[in-house]
């Protein structure tokens, strides 16, 4: 599966088959939340968050593929991916795209 955030695919001939989407909402872990309040402190990058939203990313992405490969999809273009607060302690993780098939 082609993953692509053009709205085309160069060279090929593609038709468009509807949006898929996939999203996850995690939450923190209270000994990450923890270490992340006291790197606040010093200032740098909170490794834990930064694990927590790749791993969200993943999780959505494949919920996104699974999704297009059900509709018989060769790739999936102009992706986006956003991201929210849902509640405090919880993030919300999207990605979204239009499935394609190669003509």
């Amino acid at each position: 599966m082609q993953l692509l955030n053009i709205d085309h695919i160069p060279g090929k001939e593609i038709e468009a088959l509807g949006i898929v989407k996939g999203t996850v909402v995690q939450s923190k872990n209270l000994g990450k939340d923890f270490m992340a309040g006291m790197k606040t402190l010093v200032g740098g990058e909170i490794v834990g968050y930064t694990q927590m939203l790749t791993e969200a990313r993943q999780i959505a992405t494949k919920r996104m593929v699974d999704e297009a490969e059900a509709l018989g999809a060769d790739a999936i273009v102009n992706i986006r991916y956003g991201s929210s607060s849902v509640m405090q302690g919880a993030a919300e993780v999207i990605v979204y795209g239009t499935a394609v098939k190669f003509k």
